[in-house]
């Protein structure tokens, strides 16, 4: 397992994942501070399944 490419598509996925999260709970009107505190938290959760399955793949194409 490529680490330090997990940890960057890491990066790159939890922000635009936390972004489309926090963009849906402000729109629906969960601006309090314990919702956006969730969203960011389940926004990152989330990211790391992408994250793994997109590093495996990348590491199998470079195989």
């Amino acid at each position: 397992m490529n680490w330090q490419l997990l940890s960057m598509i890491w990066g790159m996925a939890a922000t635009v994942i936390i972004g489309v999260f926090m963009v849906a709970a402000l729109v629906t009107g969960f601006d309090d501070i314990p919702h956006i505190i969730s969203t960011a938290v389940v926004g990152a959760l989330v990211a790391i399944p992408i994250a793994l399955i997109v590093t495996k793949k990348i590491n199998r194409i470079e195989s």
